[in-house]
């Protein structure tokens, strides 16, 4: 008895349910889930890093980004110059955008680096102020200041818009 054609249809029927299988699995990984912050939550960061600008005598713009680095939350101060909105959108887009810090995105693009190029993109602020706001192992927007003398009080402030929200964030 030839039992080669019972083998090769066993094996074909095999192949076929793997296959069937694999698109199925496909098919249920064809989306994901992202979390984001709430208006709320972004407002209540942008207020706290512009209040310690505030006790610390700077005018300032801050802005709160989603993970897409969409505008939630924008504030900027009486005497803030108008080019401090636009900065911290930028800061706050680009730390999002990279997934890390505009001061440390700033140190890795100078000049004769290998990811110098990046600085001639739109959009991009590589200086101090951009915060990326993480939870969980997810991205969940940005934060940008700017007004600030310099980076690291831009960064100063930035950081206390993320402390006012860590609590509320963290699941």
């Amino acid at each position: 008895m030839n039992r080669t054609p019972h083998v090769a249809r066993v094996a074909a029927l095999t192949l076929a349910f793997v296959l069937g299988t694999q698109q199925t699995s496909f098919a249920q990984s064809a989306t994901f889930d992202t979390r984001s912050l709430t208006p709320e939550t972004a407002l209540l960061a942008a207020r706290a890093a512009l209040e310690q600008c505030r006790k610390n005598g700077w005018q300032a713009a801050v802005a709160v980004v989603d993970r897409a680095g969409l505008v939630q939350a924008l504030l900027r101060d009486r005497y803030a110059g108008a080019h401090t909105i636009d900065g911290a959108m930028n800061k706050a887009w680009t730390a999002a955008s990279f997934r890390m810090p505009t001061s440390a995105l700033a140190g890795d693009t100078q000049a004769g680096k290998p990811m110098s190029g990046v600085r001639a993109l739109p959009r991009v602020f590589a200086a101090g102020g951009g915060l990326v706001i993480e939870a969980g192992g997810q991205t969940l927007g940005a934060i940008g200041v700017s007004g600030a003398p310099g980076g690291d009080a831009d960064e100063q402030c930035a950081n206390a818009g993320l402390k006012a929200i860590a609590e509320k964030i963290e699941f």
